[in-house]
């Protein structure tokens, strides 16, 4: 049982003892308390099914449904039992309590411009929430045009500072924001916790934040909770927590976690000089037009992958890193270019790619089996409907999963393994290159640590190019052999990896790594 990080409950969020269980009695958080202050950041970090996000979830009354609380929460000195008083709690959500989502898409209605949304629970005359609105948007940074475009129009970032304004609009004293940087580029990231900071210092709010990203925590945070099974093993101030860890699950976390500092995680990796060019890009251009607008999307880009080689593409949101990949892949078309993947310009199954998001990147209708026996059957390799045929046992194995797995469907994996089936489906082609698009930013450190082992072992035994696209620097640097710095698609920067990260010779690529989060706080 873990006690309060402070022994005065009058103050910012209290929680005691608070035990969430399913229908067949498996418990999800198991007797915790905690205390987040005002003025202070609380975070919250362990693996994915710690039990982080359902506490996080149960303070603010959102518990699903299906689920049972118990215990005891005390909003700035006022309590609330969970089993009882759930009513009474959610009423304290907007005005005492707020809740911020970790993609805005699923707060913010598609087809209502982002002003009204922001004032959307607040009546009065449309005169005055039209001026709240300018002024809660302001306040988070975005300007009028923002006001009166819909969410599809903006950038994730600018879209997440739309739901934190909405959040502000009802004052609330504690916001809860579980997630809210997951997919953003480095410099998007460090400005939305930036500005959260920034406002519960000027409002005097509690803020708590969950997250997977430990340099997050140790740049941001002031206390954390570390979770694992539902239960709180470690706890106290972040800079003696992660920094010190006593704990041995703690230690396990911040082991897994990529540095961007320290000595060189694939020092003695051999460099591919003169081995064969299989992807050719050459003066790379791509523009997309709609009826109100023209945006360069890539513009003369070229580069090799040698056979064998690791690159990566790094860069903000916007700069053209996915579309590459998309070309390259055959996904999508260019305005003009040469592409070609072992010399052929049709790239067809040479050519595997894994996405970012291992949730929506398997049909839930098929099985695992079902699905893999279909990508096989690309390559030339027998096609069947028998779930566990050999191929797909194979290729389930390479992954390190079991053969049993072939029976499944995505709904009963998590997302590391749904992940691993998702590299398992692009091998199955037997690919010249695999494009890893954002691949791991879902994962928590230590399922991403494993991912990364297993690409890199993947790789080390079938031979194919690694195009690795991703906006963490440190793990492009636990990955990559070289660097492909893009900006508004254009290429400002390519070299080998620890030169480009120690000695960039352009200002944009000192700029990410200035952003890169907790860089100075990381132990070696």
């Amino acid at each position: 049982m873990s006690q309060p990080l402070s022994d005065s409950p009058s103050h910012g969020l209290v929680a005691s003892h608070v035990r969430v269980t399913d229908r067949a009695g498996h418990v999800i958080v198991d007797d915790v308390s905690v205390h987040a202050r005002p003025g202070r950041t609380l975070v919250i970090v362990g693996e994915s099914g710690a039990g982080k996000s359902m506490l996080a979830r149960t303070l603010c009354a959102l518990t699903p449904s299906a689920l049972s609380a118990s215990g005891t929460v005390s909003l700035n000195g006022e309590d609330y039992d969970l089993a009882t008083d759930q009513g009474r709690l959610k009423k304290q959500r907007g005005g005492g309590i707020v809740w911020l989502p970790q993609d805005p898409f699923t707060s913010l209605a598609p087809t209502i411009r982002c002003a009204k949304q922001v004032t959307a629970a607040r009546t009065g005359r449309r005169s005055e929430r039209a001026q709240r609105s300018r002024a809660l948007l302001a306040e988070v940074g975005l300007d009028a045009r923002v006001a009166r475009s819909y969410p599809h129009e903006l950038s994730g970032g600018m879209r997440q500072r739309v739901a934190i304004a909405a959040a502000l609009d009802s004052e609330p004293g504690i916001l809860i924001a579980d997630e809210p940087t997951t997919a953003l580029d480095v410099t998007t990231q460090r400005d939305i916790l930036t500005l959260l900071t920034r406002l519960r210092d000027d409002r005097g709010m509690t803020l708590v934040l969950v997250t997977h990203d430990l340099a997050l925590a140790r740049q941001f945070g002031d206390d954390v909770i570390v979770m694992k099974d539902g239960q709180i093993v470690e706890e106290g101030p972040i800079n003696e927590v992660l920094v010190s860890p006593r704990h041995e699950y703690t230690k396990r976390l911040a082991d897994a976690e990529p540095r961007i500092d320290g000595p060189s995680p694939r020092a003695g990796h051999e460099p591919h000089v003169g081995a064969e060019a299989v992807v050719e890009v050459r003066d790379l251009t791509k523009v997309f037009r709609s009826r109100t607008d023209t945006r360069v999307a890539l513009r003369d880009v070229s580069l090799n992958v040698a056979q064998g080689e690791s690159i990566g593409i790094v860069g903000e949101s916007g700069s053209g890193k996915t579309t590459l990949a998309r070309i390259i892949v055959g996904l999508e078309h260019a305005d003009s270019d040469t592409v070609r993947v072992n010399a052929q310009a049709e790239r067809g199954p040479a050519v595997g790619i894994v996405f970012q998001n291992p949730y929506s990147a398997l049909n839930p209708a098929r099985t695992i089996g079902q699905t893999l026996a279909e990508a096989a059957a690309v390559a030339g390799r027998p096609a069947s409907d028998v779930p566990d045929l050999l191929a797909a046992v194979d290729l389930l194995a390479a992954v390190d999963l079991p053969a049993e797995y072939a029976k499944r469907r995505p709904v009963r994996l998590s997302g590391g393994e749904r992940q691993r089936v998702a590299i398992a489906r692009a091998l199955a082609t037997r690919p010249r290159v695999l494009i890893a698009d954002e691949a791991v930013s879902a994962l928590d450190v230590s399922v991403q640590a494993s991912v990364l082992e297993l690409l890199t072992r993947l790789q080390a035994e079938q031979g194919f190019a690694l195009l690795f696209i991703t906006h963490d620097l440190a793990v492009a640097r636990a990955m990559c052999d070289r660097l492909v710095v893009m900006k508004d698609g254009v290429v400002v920067e390519q070299g080998r990896t620890e030169e480009i990260l120690h000695h960039p010779t352009k200002e944009y690529t000192a700029d990410l790594l200035a952003a890169v989060p907790g860089r100075q706080a990381q132990p070696a």
